[in-house]
């Protein structure tokens, strides 16, 4: 890639790339907003290392590429003043759950598939992280959906799939974050291979976190299916592991990859404090057309949800 006003380097063989040359916490010339749209789209996830980006040039810097969403469906208490903002902060999880726990989500998983309209892209900024452990890795499901045999991606092109908040969810059923799930239930069908709006490229378009299982076949095919698909997803070739320093981002296509949450931080006493922010995405279509269609379950955008409006949840974090 050519480029004028960003330094790009690729971090991994598939996947991954670090941006330098770039000040996120100033205003962006639409040049350089475009360089950076293209390393995203080529490279899947593209990292910024040591920006000084507060809570508003986080927003501010995710708007030059879509509109940004509510922090996220079951967040019912928004950070007062940005509640385009989602903390993955363990104590806060632990304080709201009742559960040490890293990340909600410990499973590979594309963020939000259980919306008809699946965030386009997501961006992490950390702020208070370990000097060891708390990696995240991404993985690169175009590269997966090539790497199939040709008869494999030949039966993927013609297969839908549930996606729903609770398929594989391992959260306590009485906490807080079960029990708003339960409250605004989220449950699409997406295909299987998702044709990437911008790039045309096919992605395989499942995740361990979402996926509950395949259409139209029986539930014991539906399982060999997606334990195979779910194995092509995870293969270590496919992917890229980022190790966190505090001010580093990270930007990644939510339609083109999946990531895995920090997996040996939960038996340390330590703070992780990283903040996200994601941007509205598009209703997925598939080789042959098919649109996603949803079974429960509101579009996710900028909105506030529904029910966290009707109940009057809302709380400043």
């Amino acid at each position: 890639m050519s480029n004028k006003h960003i330094e790009v380097k690729q971090v991994a063989g598939y996947i991954g790339a670090e941006i330098s040359g770039v000040d996120l916490s100033q205003p962006l010339h639409n040049e350089v907003v475009k360089e950076i749209r293209d390393a995203l789209l080529k490279w899947k996830v593209i990292f910024f290392r040591n920006q000084n980006v507060d809570h508003a040039a986080q927003i501010a810097f995710t708007a030059r590429f879509g509109e940004v969403t509510y922090a996220h469906p079951h967040e019912d208490e928004p950070i007062e003043g940005f509640q385009e903002i989602m903390p993955v902060d363990r104590s806060r999880y632990e304080r709201k759950n009742g559960v040490r726990r890293t990340s909600y989500e410990h499973r590979w998983h594309t963020d939000v598939t259980a919306a008809i309209n699946p965030p386009a892209a997501s961006i992490l900024r950390a702020v208070n992280v370990p000097s060891f452990g708390g990696d995240t890795t991404w993985t690169n499901l175009v590269a997966a959906y090539e790497g199939l045999s040709a008869p494999l991606r030949a039966l993927a092109d013609t297969l839908k799939a549930e996606h729903r908040f609770n398929a594989r969810l391992d959260v306590p059923s009485k906490s807080k974050f079960a029990q708003r799930i339960a409250a605004n239930p989220l449950v699409s069908i997406h295909p299987v291979v998702r044709v990437h709006p911008e790039t045309g490229e096919r992605a395989l378009y499942v995740n361990p976190g979402f996926t509950s299982h395949i259409l139209d076949v029986s539930r014991q095919e539906s399982d060999l299916l997606l334990e195979l698909f779910f194995n092509q997803i995870t293969k270590p070739a496919y992917t890229t592991r980022f190790r966190w320093n505090n001010g580093d981002i990270a930007f990644w296509d939510n339609r083109a990859t999946a990531h895995l949450a920090p997996q040996d931080l939960d038996h340390i006493e330590v703070e992780r404090v990283l903040y996200r922010t994601t941007i509205t995405g598009e209703v997925p279509v598939g080789v042959d057309g098919f649109r996603s269609q949803v079974v429960e379950g509101e579009v996710f955008s900028a909105e506030v949800p529904t029910v966290l409006k009707e109940r009057g949840t809302l709380t400043p974090a």
